[in-house]
């Protein structure tokens, strides 16, 4: 009984150290960030809905400071799979990004792929990445 209890205590912690080994970090670096005011906020994505505009579908999102125009911002571990990326510089700290006419951003922001939007944001074909499942850090440079 006592050895039955250990084998199925040992692989249960061997299955639960296994799905953890399929995570791996992700970071993105945004440069070109034009002042050190406010904060950059950076969303994962892991499918189209909602990107690049509705944070709430992202599956991570992160605010990251700003120092010497660079924002690095680190997400949970993740998975190899396919994503996407969206950032923004919140120069005026008010926790979204500011649109102005027909909701063209007033803000510096950047896309993974450098994709760009045509009449609308940028589409999530265009911005979509393959992560390999190891240690990355993706970099970026905002543009206003």
């Amino acid at each position: 009984m006592k050895r039955s209890l250990f084998i199925v205590l040992a692989t249960g912690l061997w299955v639960a150290s296994a799905a953890a080994d399929d995570l791996a970090a992700f970071s993105v670096r945004v440069t070109s960030v034009r002042s050190n005011l406010g904060k950059v906020g950076c969303t994962l994505y892991d499918s189209a809905r909602g990107f690049p505009t509705d944070a709430r579908a992202a599956r991570q999102q992160r605010w990251c400071k700003i120092e010497a125009g660079v924002a690095v911002c680190t997400f949970d571990p993740i998975r190899a799979g396919t994503y996407a990326v969206a950032c923004f510089h919140d120069e005026n700290d008010n926790g979204r990004m500011d649109t102005g006419i027909f909701g063209i951003p007033k803000e510096g922001n950047v896309v993974s792929n450098y994709a760009k939007g045509h009449f609308g944001p940028p589409k999530w074909d265009d911005a979509k990445f393959t992560f390999s499942g190891r240690p990355t850090e993706l970099p970026l440079r905002i543009s206003y």
